[in-house]
């Protein structure tokens, strides 16, 4: 029998590409179902920080967070133009 082998490491650009198309997919699949779009954003929000929390601490999560209404106000996270 022969061993899986780990699938290999991409270059950080790369893995974050995939994990937004893996995400954004995930998202379409929910709205297909007949989750609320405000729900699913909540609930990604709080997956995202609550991991966050895990691996850093709440207080190094804490001081991310306030750094986000500048950048939201600044468009970093605006992915189409109204």
């Amino acid at each position: 029998m022969s061993e899986m082998s780990a699938p290999p490491v991409l270059p950080e650009d790369a893995q974050k590409s995939l994990a937004l198309d893996l995400l954004l997919n995930a998202w379409d699949a929910a709205l297909a179902q007949g989750v609320a779009p405000e729900l699913l954003a909540s609930t990604a929000v709080f997956a995202a920080l609550t991991d966050m929390v895990d691996m850093h601490g709440a207080d190094a999560v804490a001081a991310f967070c306030e750094d986000l209404p500048a950048r939201v106000r600044a468009g970093e996270f605006t992915m189409c133009e109204d």
